[in-house]
């Protein structure tokens, strides 16, 4: 039996979702996707990115179109995604892992299928970006329903 006096108020829980994206090198969607989350969510979402095969580095076409739109890539650096990872977040997001994802019961799973941008010019990249952009303001919209979102970075 609980105790209003001394236990906390039902109610929004003061824990904030996290959200991991998962792909392959960890080099490009999943970073997107994490760096926009972060930008969108403003401390109410932890997002992380991981891939299964991280490569060494984040893909230099991903970060100057992140950068020329004012995102921050500096801190980003590839990660192994790993059960324990997921485990601790609330929701999975793919982006071409497949089933080399691990599988955790009890966590939410989404699969976004979008083009990988390693290796492609500027024009392709910025379409992926601006994909990953509205998938992820709609994502940030469903977790945190009371926040208005900021402006699209892409103007």
């Amino acid at each position: 039996m609980t105790d209003p006096a001394t236990d906390p108020a039902p109610g929004p829980a003061t824990d904030v979702p996290q959200v991991v994206f998962a792909c392959v090198r960890n080099g490009g969607r999943s970073v997107i996707a994490r760096v926009l989350t972060e930008h969108y969510a403003d401390g109410r979402v932890r997002a992380l990115s991981a891939g299964t095969q991280p490569g060494e580095h984040v893909h230099p076409e991903v970060v100057v179109v992140l950068e020329e739109l004012g995102l921050d890539t500096s801190r980003e650096t590839p990660s192994l995604l790993t059960r324990d990872t997921v485990a601790a977040s609330d929701l999975a997001v793919t982006l071409g892992c497949g089933e080399e994802c691990p599988y955790v019961p009890g966590v939410r799973y989404v699969d976004w299928p979008v083009a990988d941008p390693g290796g492609q010019d500027p024009a392709t990249v910025r379409a992926i970006v601006a994909d990953l952009d509205a998938r992820v303001r709609r994502l940030v919209a469903e977790l945190v329903p009371d926040r208005e979102p900021p402006p699209s970075v892409l103007g």
